[in-house]
């Protein structure tokens, strides 16, 4: 639903990269919410599909700091994001 939101609003896929890694940035840092660094890998993943080289970056030093279990959960999460939007 997010992406046809965003495809009907005119937001290219440029824009959209941004909003996601905002997204995963907001998780990262618990701006406005706790900090969730399965949910900011998550957001950043797909951020960096998406074609966000900060996002790649990010992800890479998050990852650094992350248990293998989260990453593959985070992972799983993101597959499953992009399967269904």
């Amino acid at each position: 639903m997010a992406r046809y939101e965003m495809i009907e609003a005119g937001i290219g896929s440029t824009a959209q990269a941004d909003i996601l890694f905002e997204l995963g940035m907001m998780y990262a840092t618990g701006r406005d919410c706790d900090v969730d660094v399965v949910a900011a890998h998550k957001w950043f993943n797909i951020a960096a599909i998406k074609g966000s080289n900060r996002a790649v970056l990010v992800r890479q030093e998050l990852s650094a700091s992350m248990s293998k279990g989260d990453i593959a959960k985070a992972l799983r999460e993101a597959r499953e994001w992009m399967t269904t939007h």
